[in-house]
């Protein structure tokens, strides 16, 4: 019994030990690999700093007493202090003087445009005229070919009554004749009498003044400009006043103008008195000794009874330095014969001595020239032929009929 009971404890054992074996050799394939030496380390954020009695004593520095700092010589200390120079800006450029193109001829150089927009008129007029039988209906078509070209009603019944005339004592028409005849009319109709020139001289010790007037939208400001390159082109030197204080941006406008050619530039706030500014621009023109003074004046509706009266009023400030020499009067020439209506009403207000018809070569209403010196009894001077700086030309009949009829 008691050897049997001994082997029972033996075997089991000996089974606890294979069982321990085989535990102990899975348990050793199980464990994962050892993580290699390169391993960053990660560091904890610094502790926070300690205050009261767990505060770090602050470690001891050694310090200096003053008799060990050492102090600057006297001599430096008294020295001057060098300045220190502010860095320099460049002024702006001065804006570059422009040359002006001379006025001399410049219509005939401009004449292609010219002819382009009234080509319907003289090439009209010449075909009708060389027709065989010019009959009643033929000298119709004239007759209204003269008015759709703005000649007017007068003008119109004049010059077809002298062709008609001429034409009959003419006998035969060949195309060089008719065209003879037909430049000569129109010479006529246009009229080579008038004194066209801009007057510059006052006969005083005061310089020229102009004044220029127009509704808005005529482009008055720029044919300012654009008479002020004129004038210099011709040797004239020159002063603009601003007195257009209404329309925004009008000064600038016209002071840009003026420094294109060196011309100052007399101008005051916006919405200013107009008869001050126009007053001081010619008393500047006096002190500097100009030869020239223009005066821009605010575009006028003719609708405004009151602001036509300002505009007499700028007439008669302007007049305590002396008479008025020139007071141009700038019209559309597109808008035809709305443009005599303004023409007429101005002409009440003020002295109209010449015109300036813009925007000519926009228009195949070319006869407005003949229509509104016929309405105001004073000439065209000036005429506008493009959009170019140098693009306003003295008035030339003979080149102007030329560019009618064409070659």
């Amino acid at each position: 019994m008691d050897i049997l009971i001994l082997a029972v404890v033996i075997a089991l054992v000996a089974v606890g030990a294979i069982s321990g074996l085989v535990v102990s050799s899975r348990k050793k394939k199980q464990l994962p690999p050892p993580a290699p030496p390169s391993t960053p380390t990660i560091t904890a954020p610094p502790a926070e700093p300690q205050v009261g009695e767990d505060a770090v004593e602050t470690a001891e520095e050694p310090r200096r007493t003053i008799e060990e700092v050492g102090l600057p010589e006297a001599e430096a200390a008294l020295a001057t202090p060098t300045a220190v120079e502010d860095p320099v800006v460049e002024a702006p450029p001065a804006p570059e003087i422009e040359v002006p193109e001379p006025t001399a001829g410049r219509l005939v150089r401009l004449r292609a445009r010219l002819a382009r927009s009234q080509n319907s008129l003289g090439k009209g007029l010449l075909t009708l005229l060389s027709r065989e039988h010019l009959d009643e209906d033929t000298w119709e078509e004239i007759e209204e070919t003269l008015l759709i070209a703005d000649v007017g009603v007068v003008p119109t019944q004049e010059l077809v009554d002298r062709l008609r005339d001429r034409v009959k004592v003419l006998g035969t028409r060949t195309p060089a004749d008719l065209r003879a005849l037909l430049k000569e009319e129109l010479l006529t109709l246009v009229g080579t009498d008038f004194d066209r020139a801009v007057k510059t001289e006052s006969g005083e010790d005061t310089p020229g003044v102009i004044m220029v007037v127009g509704v808005n939208g005529t482009g008055k400001t720029t044919t300012t400009g654009k008479l002020a390159r004129v004038l210099v082109a011709d040797g004239r030197s020159v002063v603009l006043g601003a007195a257009d204080t209404f329309r925004a941006a009008a000064a600038d406008q016209l002071q840009t103008w003026g420094d294109r050619v060196g011309a100052r530039t007399v101008r005051g706030p916006e919405g200013g008195d107009p008869a001050s500014i126009a007053y001081d621009a010619v008393k500047e023109g006096i002190a500097e000794g100009a030869d020239v003074v223009l005066i821009d004046t605010a575009g006028r509706l003719h609708t405004k009874t009151g602001l036509m009266d300002e505009l007499g009023k700028v007439k008669r400030v302007v007049e305590k330095h002396g008479p008025l020499d020139e007071i141009l009067l700038v019209l559309d020439a597109t808008t035809g014969q709305n443009g005599l209506t303004q023409a007429r009403v101005f002409a009440e207000v003020v002295d109209i001595t010449g015109i300036v018809l813009t925007k000519l070569d926009g228009t195949a209403k070319g006869g407005i020239v003949v229509a509104v010196q016929r309405a105001l009894g004073v000439p065209v001077k000036l005429v506008g032929l493009g959009e170019g700086p140098d693009d306003l030309a003295p008035f030339e009949p003979e080149a102007f009929v030329d560019a009618l009829i064409g070659d």
